[in-house]
C-alpha cells in the first residue's frame, strides 16, 4: 500500500497520461468556531487523459461519502484507500470527478490548521500544503507539474473574513467591499498554479490595506493578523519593505506582477517562516513583534517578506517540474530577496550581504558536512526524501552558488537570463536546464561544466593562501591551494574541485583600523592557482580569500594573518571581512581546529567592537554552543561562568536604549549561572534592579523567567503568575517551556509525557515543550532519556505527521550526552530498528554532531594541558 508517498515515477507516468484544466472545490468550514472535528469539502476536478488507462487522485480524509467519475457513481470503500482514489478505465479525452468528503482540521500547521486566540476565543483557520497537503483539504493530483485553474467557494461563520489567492468576486478590485449577505465566499478563478500554492485563510482577522502603483497598474496589498496582535502590527514598515520589493522584481525581472492582488497573512503556530502562497503569503506571526527587538529581526522579516514576494514570479509563475528542483525555487528566491536588501534603493540594509555570509552561509557550511550532504539538485525520489529536504544546502548553499553564479557571468546578464526565462515558461513547468539554457544565450558563457561541478556534487572546498616573501618583507608570489576534503563517511559522491569566481582582499592596519590596500579577483581552478600581484608592495598584514563573499568554499588564513587576526579582528574598517573572518574562526573551531577556550578568547577580544548587531548576535549564540558542546567537560563550567561574566560587563558597558543592550541582556539571562547572576536576572525581572535604557518587557521578562525556571528558581506559581500576566498564546508557549526546563524529574517526566506519549500538543506547544525540556546545564538530569529516546522514536515517526514527528526525532535526540555511548546506542537503533530514509536521515545528522563535539572536545582538552 501507498500510504501517504508518491513516488517521481507515479508522477512522472501520472503527468504523461494527464492534464489538469480545473477544480471547484467547495468548503463548508460553518462550525469551526464551534469547535467541529471535520469541514465538508466538495471538488470537482476537470483534466484531459492522452490515452485510456488508469490512475489515480490524491486525498487524506476520515471520511469519503462520495465519488463520481464522469457521471458514474463509484463506491468509496473500493476505490479510496490510504491517500488515494483509484481511477480505473479512463477512456481517452476530457473527463470529469467529483469527490465529497469530510475532511479534518488539524493542530499541526499541515492542511487546514485550527487554532483559537485564549485572548478573544474566536477561531482562526489558515492552509499550509506544500509539499503534499492540498489532499488534506480537497481531492487534487498532488504534483508540482500537474498545473490548473482553481475556484474556491467558502462558507464561512458570521462575521468572518476569508482570503484565498484570488479576490472573492464581490471585492475584485475594492477591498473594503462589505462581507457576502450570505456568508459565502465565492472566489474568482485562480490562472494556471500548483496545488502547494492554494490557499485558504479565515477567521475574524484584523486588516490594513494599501497599493503598488507601477507599471501603468494598481496592486491592492493587505496585511492580516489576529486583532489581538493589531496593536503591535507596524503595517507602515511592512508595506515599505514590500513596494520596494515590487518596484526592484519588476525592474529586474520584467514581467508584470503575475496576480491580482498581494494579501500577506500573519498567522498563528506556524512551523516556517512564511509560504509563497499565490497572492496569499502566510507568514508566522512571530514576525509581528510584541517587544523590542534587534535591528537584526527587522532585517530578517524583511529578508522573508522579499523572499515570498520574488517567489511570485520564480516558483509560482514558473513552477519545478519535480521537487528535486525545489532547490532552485528556494535558492533564487533567497539570492534576490537578499540582493533586493543590499541593491534596492532606499534599502534600510545596504549590508545585507554581510549577514547572507554571517548566518545563511554557517547554515550551509554546517549542512554540507553531514553525513546527509547531498548536491544542491538533489535526487528525489518520493515525498519522502522532499519532506527532510528543505535544508541548509536547498536554501543557503544554493543561494551562496547563484551568488558566485552572478559573479561569473555578470548581474546583468543573469538578470536578461532571467527574464527571458519567465517570459518563454509563464505558467509552466520547468527543469534546471530551462534556467541555465537562457542564462547561456544572455551570457555567451557555456555553463554545462559549471552547473556538473556545482549543483551535481556534495561538499565543499578548502582555499588556502601560500604566500612567498622576500627577506625584507616584500611579498614576492602568491597562489591559492584549493582542496577537497574526503566527505563525510555516509555520504554519496567523490571529493571534487570546483571553479571558483574569488577575490583576494590585501589588508594592513592603517590608524589602528585594518583597511583593504589591494584587491584582485580571479577565476580559480584546480589544486593550486597562481594570483597576479597588483603591484610590487610588501606583505600586507592580512591577506583574506573569497573577499567580496563571491564563491562558496571554507577559507582558511596563513599564519601571520591569523596572528592579526586574532589581535585585530574587530578592527576590521568594512564588515563585510570582518564577518568573513568571524564566520572561518567559528568553521575553525567546529572543525576541531580552534580550541573551544581559544576561540572565546577571540571573540572576547573583539565582539566589543563589533557594530553590526545581528553579527553580535550570531556571535552570542555560537559562543554559547561552543562552551556547551566544545569546550573540555572539566572547563567547561570556567568558561561559561567567564562568558556570563563578560555579558555582563557588556551589558552594563552598552548604550542605554541601544541594540546591543537588549542583545547582551538576553546573553547574560542565557548565560547567568552564579548566585549573583541569578540574583541580578530575578531582581531585573521584579523591578528591584534597573538598567538605564533597558525595558524589561513582555518577551524579555519570559527569557529571563526561562533562566531562572531552569536554574531552579521559579516554580509553577511564578510561571503561572507571569502566564496570568500574558495570556496570550504566546504566553502560553513560555509558560510550557519553562515548566518543561525546571530542573527535577517530576517537569521532565511530564514534559516527556506531554511529547511522546501523548499527541494532543498543537505544534507551537510541543515545540515549546522540547526547547525548555533540553537545557544545557541539566545532562545528568537528561542522561536516563537515551535509553527512552530510541525505544519511541520509531514509533511516533509512524504514527504522527511529518512536522510533529519531525520536531520529536531532532529535538529530543540525546545530543547533549557528547560521550562514545551515545554513538554506540545510535548505532545500535539504526542496525536494529531499520528506519525509514528519512528518518534515519535525522537520526544519523544528529549522530554527526555528538561524533563533531567529540573531536572539539579533545582539541580544546589537548589546548587546555598544552598550557
Amino acid at each position: 500500500m501507498p500510504g501517504t508517498n508518491l513516488t517521481r515515477e507515479e508522477a512522472q507516468e501520472r503527468a504523461r497520461l494527464l492534464t489538469v484544466d480545473s477544480y471547484e472545490i467547495e468548503l463548508d468550514i460553518s462550525g469551526a468556531q464551534e469547535g467541529a472535528a471535520t469541514f465538508r469539502s466538495v471538488a470537482t476536478v476537470r483534466f484531459r487523459a492522452a490515452e485510456a488507462g488508469d490512475t489515480f487522485a490524491d486525498l487524506i480524509a476520515p471520511a469519503v461519502h462520495e465519488v463520481t467519475l464522469n457521471g458514474e457513481s463509484l463506491d468509496p470503500a473500493a476505490v479510496f484507500a490510504d491517500s488515494r482514489i483509484a481511477l480505473r478505465g479512463l477512456s481517452q479525452g476530457p473527463q470529469e470527478l467529483r469527490v465529497v468528503a469530510d475532511c479534518a482540521y488539524t493542530n499541526t500547521g499541515e492542511g487546514l490548521h485550527r487554532f483559537v486566540d485564549p485572548v478573544d476565543d474566536q477561531a482562526y483557520l489558515y492552509t499550509q500544503f506544500e509539499v503534499p497537503d492540498a489532499r488534506r483539504v480537497f481531492t487534487t493530483f498532488e504534483q508540482p507539474d500537474l498545473k490548473a485553474t482553481f475556484q474556491f467557494t467558502v462558507r464561512a461563520p458570521e462575521g468572518w473574513t476569508v482570503i484565498s489567492n484570488s479576490p472573492p468576486d464581490f471585492v475584485r478590485g475594492d477591498p473594503h467591499a462589505p462581507q457576502p449577505s450570505d456568508n459565502l465566499w465565492r472566489f474568482a478563478p485562480t490562472p494556471r498554479i500548483s496545488t502547494y500554492i492554494t490557499a485558504l485563510i479565515a477567521g475574524p482577522y484584523h486588516s490594513v490595506h494599501s497599493s503598488w502603483e507601477g507599471e501603468g497598474r494598481s496592486v491592492p496589498l493587505g496585511i492580516y493578523c489576529r486583532p489581538s496582535l493589531a496593536e503591535h502590527l507596524d503595517a507602515d514598515a511592512i508595506f515599505e519593505v514590500t513596494r520596494q520589493g515590487f518596484d526592484w522584481f519588476q525592474e529586474k525581472f520584467d514581467y508584470p506582477y503575475p496576480f491580482e492582488k498581494y494579501d500577506q497573512l500573519f498567522v498563528p503556530e506556524f512551523n516556517a517562516g512564511a509560504m509563497e502562497n499565490a497572492g496569499a503569503v502566510t507568514i508566522r506571526d512571530q514576525y509581528v513583534f510584541r517587544s523590542k527587538v534587534t535591528d537584526a529581526a527587522y532585517e530578517g522579516r524583511a529578508e522573508t517578506i522579499l523572499h515570498e514576494l520574488a517567489h511570485m514570479w520564480f516558483g509560482d509563475l514558473v513552477t519545478m517540474e519535480w521537487w528535486n528542483d525545489l532547490w532552485l525555487n528556494e535558492s533564487f528566491a533567497t539570492y534576490t530577496s537578499v540582493a533586493c536588501q543590499a541593491h534596492a534603493p532606499g534599502s534600510r540594509w545596504p549590508h545585507a550581504w554581510t549577514s547572507f555570509a554571517n548566518q545563511m552561509k554557517t547554515w550551509a557550511y554546517r549542512q554540507d558536512q553531514l553525513p546527509s550532504t547531498h548536491p544542491i539538485m538533489a535526487p528525489i525520489r518520493d515525498l519522502d526524501d522532499v519532506l527532510v529536504n528543505f535544508d541548509g544546502i536547498t536554501y543557503a548553499k544554493g543561494a551562496s552558488v547563484l551568488k558566485q553564479l552572478v559573479a561569473y557571468v555578470g548581474m546583468d546578464e543573469f538578470f536578461q537570463g532571467v527574464r527571458a526565462y519567465f517570459k518563454r515558461h509563464e505558467w509552466g513547468n520547468t527543469r534546471l536546464s530551462d534556467l541555465l539554457g537562457a542564462l547561456e544565450e544572455t551570457s555567451g558563457r557555456d555553463l554545462k561544466a559549471w552547473s556538473k561541478a556545482w549543483l551535481e556534487t556534495a561538499g565543499i572546498n578548502v582555499l588556502r593562501p601560500e604566500p612567498t616573501c622576500a627577506e625584507d618583507g616584500t611579498l614576492t608570489g602568491l597562489a591559492i591551494r584549493q582542496e577537497a576534503p574526503v566527505l563525510p563517511a555516509g555520504a554519496a559522491g567523490e571529493p571534487t574541485l570546483r571553479p571558483h569566481r574569488v577575490g583576494v582582499g590585501f589588508y594592513d592596519l592603517v590608524d589602528g583600523k585594518l583597511v583593504r590596500t589591494d584587491s584582485v579577483e580571479l577565476d580559480v581552478d584546480g589544486e593550486l592557482t597562481q594570483v597576479p600581484l597588483p603591484r610590487q608592495r610588501k606583505r600586507p598584514d592580512v591577506l583574506l580569500l573569497n573577499d567580496g563573499d563571491h564563491t562558496y568554499a571554507k577559507v582558511r588564513l596563513d599564519p601571520e594573518s591569523l596572528a592579526n587576526v586574532t589581535r585585530h579582528l574587530g578592527d576590521f574598517a568594512d564588515p563585510l571581512p570582518r564577518a568573513l573572518c568571524w564566520a572561518s574562526a567559528w568553521d575553525m573551531t567546529r572543525d576541531a581546529e580552534l580550541p573551544a577556550r581559544s576561540y572565546l578568547d577571540l571573540v572576547l577580544s573583539g565582539i566589543g567592537k563589533e557594530s553590526d548587531i545581528g553579527v553580535v548576535q550570531s556571535l552570542q549564540r555560537q559562543v554559547k554552543l561552543a562552551l556547551d558542546l566544545y569546550a573540555a567537560p572539566d572547563w567547561r563550567e570556567t568558561g561559561l561562568t567567564r562568558w556570563a561574566e563578560a555579558a555582563l560587563e557588556q551589558l552594563r558597558a552598552a548604550a542605554p536604549g541601544s541594540d546591543h543592550q537588549l542583545a547582551w541582556a538576553r546573553a547574560f539571562a542565557a548565560a547567568a549561572r552564579t548566585d549573583a547572576q541569578l540574583d541580578l536576572v530575578s531582581g531585573l525581572l521584579e523591578g528591584s534592579e534597573t538598567l538605564e535604557g533597558l525595558t524589561v518587557d513582555t518577551e524579555l521578562r519570559w527569557a529571563f523567567l526561562g533562566r531562572l525556571a531552569a536554574t531552579g528558581r521559579a516554580d509553577e506559581a511564578r510561571i503561572g503568575a507571569e502566564l496570568e500576566r500574558d495570556a496570550t498564546s504566546a504566553g502560553e508557549r513560555h509558560a510550557a517551556a519553562a515548566r518543561a526546563a525546571r530542573p527535577t524529574p517530576e517537569a521532565k517526566a511530564e514534559a516527556w509525557r506531554a511529547v511522546v506519549e501523548s499527541d494532543a500538543l498543537p505544534n507551537a506547544v510541543q515545540e515549546a515543550v522540547i526547547s525548555g525540556f533540553v537545557q544545557t546545564d541539566q545532562r545528568d538530569l537528561l542522561a536516563p532519556y537515551t535509553e527512552r529516546y530510541f525505544a519511541a522514536v520509531k514509533d511516533v515517526w509512524e504514527q504522527r505527521s511529518h512536522e510533529m514527528a519531525q520536531q520529536v526525532a531532532i529535538g529530543l535526540y540525546p545530543a547533549l550526552q557528547v560521550r562514545p555511548e551515545t554513538l554506540e546506542a545510535t548505532d545500535a537503533w539504526l542496525a536494529s530498528a531499520e528506519p525509514g530514509a528519512a528518518l534515519r536521515r535525522l537520526v544519523t545528522e544528529s549522530r554527526a554532531g555528538v561524533e563533531r563535539a567529540l573531536r572539539a572536545q579533545a582539541a580544546d582538552e589537548a589546548a587546555g594541558a598544552a598550557g
